[in-house]
């Protein structure tokens, strides 16, 4: 019980930024952490890469994971074949799941061709998931998606974003995106990527690369960055917005988990590595999580906070997840590599400010290398208005990997 008894406390404990006053504070009722997906002789991760949706309010919940055999190693337990792109799904607003492997998904389908567009992106039972490079399970440079209109039950594609790689921003680099996009019509939707230059690697901790065979000089440190692009003929043609953080920062800046405010202004929060140096010289990452916000439709960003910290050392931080409450505030949450837990923020102003740290899991069973292969979060809310968060995890009852979620009320 020790981690349902961390979550509670830190739950009473932590303040919305509300003058601290302790009755103004959320009264918790619980949390009970759940086991999405397990199988012995198997290692299960990655959320984060792979989706998650919902349905009827949150009651049903679908999330995306990555699946194979168990390898005992330094850092990701899981052997290099043999991988499957698998769903698990929930009926009952994520106490219990069920896994699924449909016919025509990521990893079971052919080569990917031009969108034929006539998507209905409002579609009741409506799910987009994207493909890119450079993330355990995936691997198209170019980027590709499917996309379902029965609740994940069955997909079409792999179908190529038409046109977008083409546009003079993206040239000489590599797809590396995940799923992320906000619906904005019948036949419009903004999709949230990422890029990475071409010849990619990292030497002494320094990002080293090519864009657009060396002729332009704007990307900074050769990170993966992250951006907009949209649709609006039903996924036809697609074409390039913003980029959200600035090509111009220092740091890696992808994995975006976006979420629309009741103003009709974007959050998104970014996985960051930034590069630093002990005492002896030496480069190492670090990783946090920073917040940024549009007020034009994804058009224009402008940085509003860091979130929080997600791994030093060699650690390579973790990615954030981000929903926005009925209520009006925001959540995002994220694992921490340093002390192997998944913590969660909320925010009353629309990132610019977050309460108090909350402990969402701490149980975690490190291998006996000391790795951390831990989190990469999805999180979303259910029909009685409960965050579930759901993430890779080890226990001493399914030490080998396995994804799991913990349930609680804000």
């Amino acid at each position: 019980m020790k981690h349902t008894l961390t979550l509670l406390t830190a739950l009473l404990l932590a303040a919305e930024p509300s003058a601290g006053n302790a009755t103004n504070r959320p009264t918790p009722q619980g949390a009970k952490n759940v086991v999405v997906f397990a199988e012995p002789g198997s290692f299960a991760g990655w959320p984060a890469n792979n989706g998650a949706w919902t349905w009827n309010d949150g009651k049903e919940i679908l999330v995306g994971f990555t699946k194979g055999p168990f390898v005992e190693q330094e850092g990701h337990n899981i052997g290099k074949t043999d991988r499957k792109n698998l769903l698990a799904r929930s009926t009952d607003g994520g106490m219990t799941w069920s896994s699924e492997e449909p016919a025509n998904y990521a990893g079971n389908s052919g080569p990917a061709v031009p969108s034929p567009g006539e998507i209905n992106f409002v579609a009741p039972g409506f799910a987009m998931k994207l493909m890119g490079d450079a993330h355990h399970g995936h691997t198209d440079k170019v980027g590709s998606f499917f996309v379902s209109d029965d609740k994940g039950k069955n997909w079409r594609g792999p179908n190529r974003f038409n046109g977008l790689m083409e546009d003079p921003n993206l040239a000489g680099t590599d797809c590396t995106s995940r799923t992320g996009y906000l619906v904005t019509g019948p036949q419009s939707c903004l999709i949230f990527m990422s890029a990475r230059p071409k010849n990619f690697k990292k030497v002494n901790g320094q990002a080293t690369g090519t864009v657009d065979g060396g002729k332009t000089s704007q990307w900074v440190d050769q990170w993966d960055k992250s951006y907009v692009a949209e649709t609006t003929d039903g996924g036809k043609t697609f074409h390039f917005v913003s980029w959200i953080a600035p090509l111009s920062s220092k740091n890696r800046a992808v994995m975006p988990a976006v979420c629309r405010l009741k103003d009709g202004s974007i959050v998104a929060t970014l996985r960051c590595n930034r590069v630093e140096r002990d005492a002896t010289g030496e480069a190492f990452m670090a990783g946090h999580v920073d917040a940024y916000g549009s007020a034009d439709n994804g058009k224009t960003w402008s940085f509003l906070s860091r979130v929080g910290e997600t791994g030093g050392a060699m650690q390579n931080g973790n990615p954030p997840a981000l929903v926005a409450l009925k209520d009006g505030r925001i959540a995002c949450a994220y694992g921490d590599r340093r002390t192997a837990q998944i913590k969660a923020r909320m925010s009353s102003d629309g990132g610019r400010t977050w309460g108090d740290e909350l402990v969402a899991r701490d149980d975690f069973q490190r291998g006996e290398d000391n790795t951390s292969d831990m989190g990469y979060p999805r999180l979303v809310t259910n029909h009685e208005n409960h965050l579930v968060v759901i993430y890779y995890w080890a226990t001493k009852d399914n030490p080998q990997g396995h994804i799991a979620a913990t349930v609680f009320e804000p």
